[in-house]
């Protein structure tokens, strides 16, 4: 259910802004600097996480692959930034090379095999990331609603499928309405054991088992469990199968 208007410029477009940022933090921070909302992180530590998701993302727009790869092997003679720098330059020149509409693996069941799942999720790691690396130097600044919507968007229609193929137990059931307050858009998602989460434009006025409510970034950020958010109601195992950021 991508958002009318997004297309794989545009998230390659996305990703160079937030990588920028994430670059100016992370120059501006103390490499051993702990990050706060990844405890037990360093900057050094977020710098090389993405880099090395860089790498390994952007390898299934290079070689087209069809079926899942293993992660490239732990860098060795470079530093941190001059690693992410590469990476950056990389990415850049691969996303904007490959179009959406490449067949290629992609890392969850409810999603298309298509490259533009990718560029999507590049987008919005690198959007989280940036996040990181601001806080650290406590210069964050705001997140467009256009772009927090599509974020929550990704999360229910893609990670969330993800998480339950991976790690979730599988009897958690039941429904969320996730419902911004400053944005039209509106989604409900419904779990159930052993099949694919089901989500679909939550109809005005309609509830699920549990209820997220708040603004498109908060809820965007929440969702990734960086920000706290009081709006949300019902069933807490539901509400814990869609907070995917934990640990993350």
């Amino acid at each position: 259910m991508v958002q009318t208007g997004w297309t794989a410029q545009r998230w390659t477009a996305v990703f160079m802004e937030q990588a920028e940022m994430f670059r100016k933090a992370v120059s501006d921070a103390d490499p051993t600097a702990e990050v706060p909302t990844r405890p037990g992180w360093t900057v050094q530590d977020l710098v090389i996480h993405l880099a090395r998701f860089l790498e390994t993302s952007t390898a299934y727009l290079r070689t087209g692959s069809r079926s899942p790869m293993q992660p490239p092997p732990a860098p060795t003679g470079l530093a941190p930034l001059e690693y992410l720098d590469l990476q950056l330059v990389a990415a850049h020149e691969i996303l904007t090379a490959v179009p959406g509409n490449r067949p290629v693996w992609t890392f969850s069941p409810s999603a298309p095999d298509l490259a533009w799942v990718w560029h999507r999720r590049v987008a919005h790691e690198t959007v989280l990331r940036r996040f990181d690396a601001q806080a650290t130097v406590r210069q964050l600044v705001a997140t467009d609603a256009d772009l927090a919507v599509d974020g929550i968007d990704e999360v229910l229609t893609t990670i969330v499928a993800a998480k339950v193929a991976g790690d979730v137990p599988g009897e958690v059931s039941g429904s969320a309405v996730v419902r911004p307050t400053d944005v039209p858009e509106s989604w409900l998602i419904s779990l159930a054991p052993g099949e694919v989460p089901e989500v679909r434009a939550a109809a005005p006025g309609e509830d699920g088992g549990a209820q997220i409510v708040g603004e498109a970034e908060l809820v965007y950020f929440w969702l990734w469990n960086r920000m706290n958010l009081k709006e949300m109601t019902g069933d807490r195992r539901v509400l814990d199968v869609l907070q995917v950021g934990r640990g993350h």
